[in-house]
């Protein structure tokens, strides 16, 4: 119970913000749940006056849906039984006139939820603005009065329209626009209401904090059994039921439950599911809420498996499956573009970005991350994939130990003016799949792999084979993706996953006499000969492009095809053919007799050809200028070390 007490905790660091609400980049809403409380999509809003008489309604717009409501756990846990939400719900809830449009209901919802509100109005903590509400739906006329004012619409014979279809003769007829917010037929339509008092500057119950706190401490009255928390150690009162709707409105899975009293959840170890764990209602609500909260806020969801990382004291924490282009500030284009391609310059530059989230002046303080990954296997039951809490600076070390030998030159990334540019560092873990799997790769496939290199950044472990394996055969097969933009995409990343383990770096190793590396570097050498002599013009796949993948299987036979396909435009070139020329010398005569054979290349002949051939398209001016801030680098990085 260590991540509920966790996220309990969580709650508890930010009650400032209970209630209040944020805006997500997509333009929709979330907030802090208070307990006793969940969130629901609306899609009719009804303003009342305080002698609880209708005064306006509207169809609420998509992004402004989200909407906090009062809730007991019978309703939290609800199916296909009817339990009433105690203040707002469904027409079939809270409409007295709902038989009348829609026809027969299952059970005495409308009765059921009247009783209830009565019983809130009635106690100690009742709040005028509830006591409205309860005026107004006891008349028993909502759909009535929302039929008139043009908010739901009734058929001839004075049922509420399945669907809308164009009256006939009126070709320029509207769609009304309950049906372009709701799902379903008018009937399942969620309602909230607001209540206009004088002097009161908040009409809207979901966010009057005064309604509910109301609402918390009448239901607290009725919570009578009390136990030992296991979470919190003290006696509270129990939480039989808990909480859905964690990943969205319609989440129906829960991390906790046990109802299953006939079955094999407990039976045979235990007598009743208290004698496995017992969570306090309190704990529940809050830790429940919080994780909702760090979803909705900054969880990354994939095929319905969430991603969640955040801090004790700092919630926004870099995230381990992003790349070390989203750590840059993008107000600095020449940090974000890469400009410097020494590991020196990156590896400053990731220990700059980290830092902000290194120091905060609190030294003495334990600051913990944690790291959680949510997916459910049915529609009721979510598990915990993976959860760590571990030490914040831990956490950082790990993280900068990934992107600093994880790491090569990408160029698929865009900045904030929506242009392509260059970084060093590691690509992101959606990304890697991309590149092993290819880009129709399906999310089931992309989570999966994201699962699975989390312990790879963590905690530090090796890096699949497998997947090492599958970018490099990609990586090895350009002529069998749709276009050059996605080859050099996947290149960059496998030569950034070959090298964590190999540790060659994007500088090109003169000195090495690795069979694979210098297969590679020939390979990169032919290619830009081959580029070179066919001019800008020509944009056809050169000879070592289109045999890189039998070249990576048999490179001994291979070569002596490619080089023989070389001789027509070595001689086009002439004596500009030279450098080259002797270059593919300098490199073949550091290769043995017995690595001149047709033995498979591994992936590190990939950072020979990478390595070889951003050599010889980066400038002598570009190099000298790089040489220069490799010194100036490694000059800051040993007084960053003497400090």
């Amino acid at each position: 119970m260590s991540w509920l007490a966790n996220l309990s905790k969580t709650y508890d660091d930010h009650v400032d913000v209970v209630g209040q609400f944020e805006t997500k980049k997509n333009g929709r809403e979330y907030a802090l749940i208070p307990i006793s409380h969940t969130t629901q999509t609306a899609h009719i809003e009804v303003h009342l006056n305080g002698k609880g008489n209708i005064v306006n309604a509207y169809v609420v717009d998509k992004n402004d849906g989200s909407t906090i409501i009062p809730c007991t756990e019978a309703a939290a846990s609800r199916t296909s039984a009817p339990v009433p939400y105690p203040l707002f719900d469904k027409l079939v809830y809270v409409a007295g006139d709902y038989t009348s449009f829609c026809g027969e209901v299952k059970g005495t919802p409308y009765q059921d939820y009247l009783i209830q509100l009565k019983a809130w109005c009635e106690s100690p903590f009742s709040h005028p603005k509830v006591q409205s509400v309860l005026h107004y739906v006891s008349k028993g006329t909502l759909i009535a009065d929302l039929v008139d004012r043009g908010i739901l619409h009734a058929d001839r014979h004075g049922k509420l329209l399945d669907k809308w279809t164009t009256e006939s003769g009126d070709p320029e007829s509207k769609k009304p626009d309950i049906f372009n917010v709701i799902a379903s037929d008018q009937s399942g339509a969620f309602v909230r209401f607001a209540v206009d008092l004088p002097g009161e500057p908040e009409s809207r119950l979901w966010r009057d904090a005064s309604v509910q706190q109301s609402f918390i401490q009448f239901y607290e009255t009725s919570l009578q059994d009390t136990d030992l928390c296991f979470v919190t150690g003290e006696q509270s009162p129990v939480a039989d039921k808990h909480a859905s709707r964690i990943r969205h409105s319609g989440d129906k899975s829960k991390l906790i439950s046990a109802n299953d009293s006939s079955g094999f959840t407990y039976r045979g170890r235990f007598r009743t599911s208290r004698d496995a764990a017992v969570v306090s209602y309190a704990a529940s609500q809050k830790g429940h809420n919080a994780l909702k909260w760090l979803i909705d806020r900054q969880g990354t969801t994939i095929d319905g498996k969430v991603f969640l990382v955040w801090g004790s004291t700092r919630l926004e924490m870099p995230e381990p499956q992003e790349d070390s282009f989203s750590l840059y500030d993008e107000d600095e284009d020449e940090v974000a573009t890469g400009g410097d391609r020494t590991h020196k310059e990156f590896a400053l530059q990731i220990r700059k970005a980290l830092g902000g989230f290194r120091y905060d002046g609190e030294y003495n303080s334990k600051h913990e991350v944690t790291i959680m990954i949510l997916d459910a296997a049915t529609p009721g039951r979510m598990a915990i994939m993976y959860y760590r809490n571990l030490d914040q600076n831990m956490y950082l070390d790990q993280l900068q130990a990934w992107h600093e030998s994880c790491y090569w030159l990408h160029r698929y990334r865009k900045n904030k003016n929506d242009q392509y540019v260059s970084f060093i560092g590691a690509p992101a873990t959606k990304d890697i799949a991309y590149a092993a799997y290819g880009p129709r790769a399906s999310e089931k496939i992309v989570k999966g792999l994201m699962e699975r290199m989390l312990p790879c950044i963590v905690d530090m472990q090796p890096v699949p084979l497998d997947i090492v394996r599958s970018s490099v055969n990609r990586a090895s097969n350009p002529v069998g993706m749709e276009n050059n933009w996605e080859w050099e995409k996947t290149l960059s990343i496998t030569c950034a996953l070959v090298n964590k383990e190999e540790g060659y770096g994007l500088s090109l190793n003169t000195e090495t006499e690795d069979r694979n590396y210098l297969f590679g570097r020939l390979l990169a050498v032919a290619d830009v000969l081959e580029r070179s002599a066919l001019g800008k013009e020509e944009k056809r796949a050169t000879n070592a492009i289109r045999y890189m993948n039998a070249f990576a299987q048999r490179p001994g036979r291979t070569w002596i095809i490619i080089q023989s396909n070389l001789q027509p435009y070595q001689a086009r070139m002439g004596t500009s053919a030279r450098y080259y020329n002797s270059l593919l010398d300098e490199i073949g005569d550091k290769l043995k007799m017995d690595d001149f054979t047709d033995k498979p290349l591994t992936g590190l002949y990939l950072l020979g050809f990478y390595s070889q051939r951003n050599d010889l398209y980066t400038s002598k001016k570009d190099k000298e200028a790089l040489a220069v801030s490799d010194i100036n680098n490694e000059n800051q990085m040993n007084e960053q070390g003497d400090n």
